[in-house]
């Protein structure tokens, strides 16, 4: 029996088995978008330089207009940048891929399916047999907590348990590469720091290389591991820092005093 059947067959029939360990290596050399209008031209990124390891968890956070998303987008496949390279574990990203999984601040469920059902939609588009299927979405139920929930539909569900089912749906696929633009966004504050501990959860589970869009800079201090602070017009970043936190993070972390001196450097430099 090969090592890949036996962790399939240990997969189906253990529902909370870890996950396959990918690579996700993400490197971006050089990179610019500009856009062009009639009249003019307009610069969202310039000279982006990043990389971003393995299984690593890092968050981008800037001020509206600095291009943050557009880059998100370009790692994703859905848009294409002026020039530049960037790669995923050494291959070149040309247009999308089941190899990166995206989360979006809307709820994007399928109305129509079921909890489990738009879990298993990415399995079933791969052909993966129906009981290893209902494996993968038991696994990921558990690890989301909406157990009780399998059989019921978007409608029924309120908007933290939507985007619970959009990362599970999104996981599934077991990516390479989360991408999560502004998730949490329009949830409210409570919903919202529930969400933030309960992706840390997965995200220790799965160890998928998480790239993360905020606004907020307490979420991405909470969340990373390193943080990019990108600037305006045009977009580019200015720094980097390394999160220096315990790995166990609940929301007491908070008043730590490396939390608190980390996001006084990180909104001096957004003033500025």
């Amino acid at each position: 029996m090969s090592a890949e059947l036996s962790l399939r067959e240990t997969y189906t029939e253990v529902g909370d088995a870890p996950s396959t360990y990918t690579n996700g290596q993400i490197e971006i050399r050089g990179l610019h978008k500009t856009y062009e209008t009639k009249n003019k031209s307009f610069t969202a990124l310039e000279n982006i330089d990043l990389n971003i390891k393995e299984n690593e968890f890092l968050t981008i956070i800037g001020p509206s207009g600095c291009g943050k998303s557009t880059l998100l987008r370009i790692v994703a496949g859905l848009d294409e940048a002026t020039g530049g390279e960037l790669t995923l574990d050494n291959e070149p990203i040309v247009g999308p891929g089941a190899e990166r999984g995206m989360v979006f601040q809307g709820y994007t469920l399928f109305p129509w399916l079921t909890v489990r059902e738009n879990i298993e939609y990415g399995p079933k588009l791969k052909g993966i047999p129906t009981l290893e299927r209902r494996g993968i979405s038991n696994r990921f139920l558990k690890i989301i907590r909406l157990e009780s929930f399998a059989k019921s539909y978007p409608k029924e569900l309120s908007g933290g348990m939507k985007q619970r089912v959009a990362i599970a749906r999104a996981l599934a696929n077991q990516p390479k590469v989360l991408l999560m633009d502004e998730p949490f966004g329009a949830l409210d504050a409570q919903t919202k720091l529930e969400m933030q501990e309960m992706l840390l959860d997965v995200w220790e589970r799965e160890k998928t290389t998480v790239l993360f869009i905020t606004h907020d800079i307490d979420e991405a201090i909470f969340l990373s591991q390193r943080i990019v602070v990108m600037g305006a017009n045009p977009g580019r970043i200015l720094k980097q820092f390394e999160v220096k936190l315990p790995e166990k993070r609940t929301a007491n972390i908070r008043e730590h005093r490396a939390f608190l001196e980390l996001k006084h450097e990180i909104v001096g430099l957004l003033q500025h």
